[in-house]
């Protein structure tokens, strides 16, 4: 009789997740590339020692050939992990094996799990934001077209879900893109800061000092070129400042990417239609339906982001030397925001690049209000002549009696006899009011 639950695949297929599933960081992610991460993190110290002179270089290539990660059972290794609370304990085990005599004790040599796991970590998270990075840049080309094509189109601006003051879509793809720009703003300089980990027990290098190490400057610069991250100016195995940074960065990129999101919601709804995705998904149980799927996706980022985040910022109260719990807690969240605003980044660069602009629904949305959406512009028109209290209170009349008689805020005027010499038509006019959207736009778009 077979199970109704089959054993787990090497990795997470992203069956819950496919606001992740098929990005890049589903790939960079996962238990085979952290296996790969955790090798390399192995195979880069020996060469490390090698450099200085501390291990023959004949150990540095062997160790570095088999660290092929086609040579280790996952599902073994995850299985003895709990044993030692991590899945670095049986991975040395099982790459010293590999490497075998003479040069099988040169594998880990003055290491603890800690310096593996986290530098392996920082590789995960480099291998992560550099696809992460380019499709913030596909964004921000999108967007930048998308408001320099409509720095003119009138729609309505809206405030605490209403209608407002008329303003630009170029003006919201200019700012939906400043965010976008400010992400990679945030997470370019965390990703060239990912340092690599080197402490050995207790974060003093003692062990390899007794190795013949001639300074620790020199290994721990000599390890960070090998794996190809920075190099930390101390141990910072209870020092997690690089976690909390890269939980800054990933929560404020999903954040921001969530704006995007938001907005596209609202405007494609059915009732409104002022923008929609370039490929919409499907419905279950209704043929007619194109739902905002990668916008619903962003919206759920953005909305996960933070609370993994926190408990990475929390693991920042991380006790002794090197803390119990506060760094196994980070490992699982890392990846999950990893993975989140990997995906993010893939759908936001394809919303933009696919979304569709309707500017003739723009334009009849601005009538919805029978003209009340320029009662600020008239407000300052006639405060000359009415006084502003005086000028207030006739507007806020006629906009009780457009409401109640369902007439426009420019036919009321016009019956108003001591307003007869004004262009309501220029006034009144929605387009027309759109203050310096247009110059806000062109300025917006200098940045690069």
């Amino acid at each position: 009789m077979t199970s109704a639950f089959p054993a787990p695949d090497d990795h997470d297929a992203g069956l819950l997740g496919p606001g992740w599933t098929g990005a890049p960081a589903a790939r960079t992610t996962d238990d085979t590339a952290y296996l790969r991460a955790l090798l390399d993190a192995e195979a880069a110290l020996t060469r490390a020692q090698a450099a200085l002179g501390l291990a023959p270089a004949e150990a540095a290539a062997a160790v570095t050939e088999a660290a092929d990660p086609a040579r280790f059972d996952l599902r073994s290794l995850a299985a003895r992990a709990r044993a030692g609370g991590n899945p670095v304990i049986p991975l040395v085990a099982d790459l010293t094996r590999a490497v075998g005599e003479p040069y099988g004790p040169y594998v880990h040599r003055g290491a603890t799990s800690q310096d593996i796991m986290d530098t392996a970590a920082m590789l995960v998270a480099a291998r992560t934001l550099d696809p992460v990075l380019a499709d913030l840049a596909r964004t921000e080309r999108a967007l930048a077209r998308l408001a320099a094509t409509h720095r003119d189109t009138p729609m309505p601006g809206r405030t605490l879900t209403q209608h407002a003051v008329p303003t630009t879509f170029g003006l919201k793809a200019a700012g939906w893109r400043a965010l976008v720009l400010d992400a990679r703003d945030r997470t370019a300089p965390v990703r060239q800061a990912l340092p690599a980990q080197l402490g050995g027990a207790a974060g003093t290098l003692a062990a390899f000092r007794a190795y013949g190490a001639p300074d620790a400057t020199a290994l721990t610069e000599a390890y960070a070129r090998e794996v190809g991250l920075a190099a930390a100016p101390l141990p910072w195995h209870a020092l997690r400042t690089p976690v909390a940074d890269l939980a800054g960065c990933l929560a404020f990129t999903a954040g921001a990417l969530g704006k995007l999101a938001e907005d596209v919601l609202t405007l494609s709804r059915t009732e409104t239609g002022e923008v929609s995705e370039g490929d919409g998904g499907g419905s279950s149980a209704m043929p007619h339906k194109a739902n905002p799927v990668r916008a619903t996706l962003l919206a759920s980022a953005a909305r996960r982001a933070p609370q993994l985040a926190a408990t990475l910022y929390g693991s920042l109260a991380a006790g002794d030397e090197r803390p119990a719990g506060a760094w196994h807690a980070e490992w699982e969240p890392l990846r999950e925001l990893l993975r989140l605003t990997g995906g993010a980044a893939r759908d936001a660069a394809e919303l933009a690049e696919g979304l569709r602009v309707d500017p003739a629904a723009m334009r009849r949305d601005l009538g919805l209000s029978r003209g009340l959406i320029v009662s600020e512009r008239l407000s300052a028109v006639l405060a000359p002549r009415l006084g502003r209290a005086g000028a207030k209170d006739l507007l806020t009349e006629l906009a009780r009696r457009s409401h109640a008689e369902r007439r426009s805020l420019g036919e009321l005027l016009s019956e108003e006899t001591e307003l007869k010499d004004l262009d309501l038509p220029e006034l009144t006019d929605p387009a027309r009011y759109t203050g310096f959207a247009g110059d806000l736009t062109d300025r917006a778009l200098e940045r690069r």
